[in-house]
């Protein structure tokens, strides 16, 4: 089963290198155009164009998926399947008719939950118990295609969203090889969503990051991990703003008001949140600093309790 492998960054490459790994063959690879990064702003190869150069894998890099030359390109490969995993790009229709068994997406959800971007981020920050990934098959609109298999997983109480991320990639890499050999064989099933129960979710950014202490304990810690590693929770102490990263629930209560300072000494800062609960910081990043835990950031910035 010939297959052309379309996507771009470390959650794509898991499940490419899974397919060379297990003897796939990949006559082609879509990722998108290199560029630049870093200080020195040079131009960088996508973690799967670097994983397909090393094994000898032609990569394409079209700029553009409708003025028809992406077509051309994936017409003389002449695949069986195309296989996207985080590509970065709507697919059109007449590029979706070409192979004979279509194209098929791995999605770090269970669908229909969750369709869009950073799927994995928000399962962390809206608290969810369980999460997982789904392989379907493409269709016009994004993530509507039929399911053909989910698989489920717990999330960590304290696991971040990177964290997550690593695990969900390898689970995805695993499903798409069951997918595959099941479509070759024609035994996958195929499953039209629900689309009364669809969720959509968008991209983080900066603005999410500044803790919102009205909120219950377990909200405040899972918006810690969720937004890790980017953009990282942020807290505001006698009048600077310091990174967040790890904290751990109590069973103190306080007629403190949310986000006032209740303790701080061997165990973290432990700070006042909704319905006079409260939840210990541990681990943080003074301006200019490195991430340090809380216990030795207090040892030399000693903090005043207001009584």
């Amino acid at each position: 089963m010939r297959i052309v492998f379309m996507g771009t960054p470390d959650f794509a490459e898991a499940s490419l290198k899974k397919l060379i790994d297990e003897g796939f063959p990949v006559v082609g690879v879509f990722t998108q155009p290199d560029k630049p990064r870093g200080r020195g702003m040079e131009m960088s190869f996508s973690p799967v164009k670097t994983l397909a150069l090393a094994n000898n894998i032609p990569v394409y890099q079209p700029e553009k998926m409708r003025d028809g030359t992406a077509l051309a390109q994936i017409k003389a490969l002449a695949p069986d399947i195309l296989v996207v995993v985080a590509y970065g790009r709507i697919l059109p229709d007449d590029i979706l008719a070409v192979p004979r068994y279509g194209a098929v997406n791995v999605h770090a959800s269970l669908l229909p939950k969750y369709r869009g971007s950073a799927p994995i981020q928000w399962a962390v920050l809206n608290g969810d118990r369980t999460t997982g990934v789904s392989t379907m098959y493409l269709a016009s609109e994004m993530d509507t295609g039929d399911v053909i298999y989910t698989e489920e997983t717990e999330i960590g109480e304290q696991e971040t969203s990177g964290e997550l991320f690593d695990r969900l990639k390898d689970l995805g890499a695993a499903l798409l090889v069951k997918t595959l050999r099941d479509i070759e064989v024609g035994c996958a099933p195929r499953t039209p969503q629900d689309h009364a129960k669809a969720s959509y979710v968008t991209m983080l950014d900066k603005s999410m990051s500044p803790i919102d202490w009205n909120k219950s304990p377990r909200a405040v810690l899972k918006h810690i991990y969720g937004l890790q590693p980017w953009p990282v929770a942020t807290m505001e102490l006698e009048g600077a703003v310091y990174r967040v990263f790890a904290a751990e629930y109590t069973e103190n209560h306080t007629d403190k008001a949310p986000g006032s300072i209740v303790s701080a000494g061997k165990g973290g800062i432990e700070m006042a949140c909704a319905g006079g609960e409260t939840l210990m910081i541990t681990e943080l990043q003074a301006p200019g600093k490195k991430r340090m835990s809380a216990a030795d950031f207090l040892r030399g910035h000693p903090i005043k309790i207001e009584e």
